[in-house]
């Protein structure tokens, strides 16, 4: 009797593992065609800023029901429709036949991907409640895997002179497969009843805390998924294909990091973790701006990738501990506020890239993490 959940537990972790995979493939292959969909609809930065605003406008509206949605169809259920529609949205990038229908899909996009988002992290601390032991910074690895390979995979069709559009379309279906499979071996994390009840919590005291906190580091976080190979194409003068492999190696860096992050939880203060690795993506970020160089932004994104990577795994498993709010709630609490920086950063970075520079507007990750590194001294100390 015993070893039947355990064998279940078992396979619930290897389908969530799959799944923050898929979802990391999704922001990768997203990430590096972003020279793509430019090219496709004419769009300079000012506009493309615009469209990044659709999908993180999309994203954060769909944060406000998230919570109630999970509550109701178990994580299960909704990362196999959310992945259904992730999927198809990925594959159809391209082929819009204007500018206003682009917008409309990228909302549904950004609203899909979120939904997901929130059904796999919260199945993700009922695996560590059920398991005993940490897991979060590893299933997080998973997602840094899935923005690699994404990238790896795009440096490696490009160079073979496949069409961006074919890519997107084979990507997206796989995606839309692999969700619907995957999910029927994750456990039916539903809301519990009483006072736990799956709601969307307006974050207020230690869950706004943790909220902002996250907010400056997914700013930082989604303005490289989304700036950094036109900047490594476009300023540091780097084919689109090798500048989508400096991509990978920011979310290769962030992968290795985050699989080691569960051990530095359980061996080091998470203050410490956060402070520390800030401050490492802030001095690597600024050496990249300034240097300008591709050997250095190479080195300089792997370290940016290992100092985001504890950020967005310690806040959100942070965020579940607060007492009177479920952990779908609280996870939607703090994502909402989170994703903001993927509402406000991207068109931000646009904005000023378009009254200055690229380099200069991406100055705004330094700042953010910076942020992160100050505001560390007041997040609530895990028991280790």
């Amino acid at each position: 009797m015993g070893s039947e959940p355990r064998a279940l537990r078992s396979r619930a972790r290897r389908a969530t593992r799959l799944q923050f995979l898929l979802l990391g493939s999704v922001v990768g292959a997203w990430g590096t065609h972003i020279p793509s969909l430019g090219a496709r609809y004419a769009l300079g930065a000012g506009t493309l800023s615009i469209v990044l605003l659709a999908v993180a406008g999309g994203t954060v509206l769909a944060l406000l029901i998230a919570g109630r949605v999970v509550g109701r169809l178990g994580a299960r259920r909704t990362a196999a429709l959310a992945g259904l529609a992730m999927g198809l949205s990925l594959g159809a990038v391209l082929e819009y036949p204007g500018f206003a229908a682009l917008l409309a899909a990228m909302v549904i996009f950004g609203a899909s991907m979120s939904l997901f988002d929130v059904a796999i992290n919260t199945e993700g601390p009922e695996l560590e409640s059920l398991g005993g032991r940490p897991i979060m910074s590893n299933l997080h690895g998973m997602f840094s895997v899935g923005g690699m390979l994404a990238a790896a995979v795009t440096f490696a069709l490009l160079d073979l002179h496949v069409a961006p559009r074919v890519q997107l379309f084979a990507m997206g279906g796989t995606v839309a497969l692999a969700a619907g499979i995957a999910s029927r071996a994750m456990l039916e994390t539903h809301a519990r009843t009483g006072e736990d009840t799956a709601h969307f919590a307006w974050p207020q005291g230690t869950l706004l805390l943790i909220g902002l906190l996250a907010f400056a580091g997914m700013t930082a976080e989604g303005i490289l998924y989304d700036w950094s190979v036109l900047y490594l194409k476009q300023d540091v003068g780097m084919p689109q294909a090798h500048a989508a492999l400096g991509y990978g190696t920011f979310c290769g860096a962030m992968a290795v990091a985050r699989f080691g992050g569960d051990e530095l939880r359980a061996r080091y203060p998470e203050r410490a973790v956060l402070c520390v690795s800030a401050v490492v993506a802030a001095v690597a970020m600024a050496m990249v701006l300034v240097a300008a160089s591709a050997w250095v932004a190479f080195v300089g994104f792997a370290l940016v990738g290992a100092g985001l990577a504890p950020i967005a795994p310690i806040l959100f498993n942070a965020s579940t501990r607060v007492p009177g709010v479920s952990r779908a709630a609280a996870i939607a609490s703090v994502t909402t506020v989170g994703y903001s920086g993927f509402l406000v950063g991207p068109p931000l970075i646009g904005g000023i890239a378009t009254a200055t520079s690229l380099p200069t507007a991406l100055f705004v990750v330094v700042l953010a993490a910076l942020f992160v590194a100050y505001g560390a001294r007041f997040v609530p100390e895990n028991e280790r």
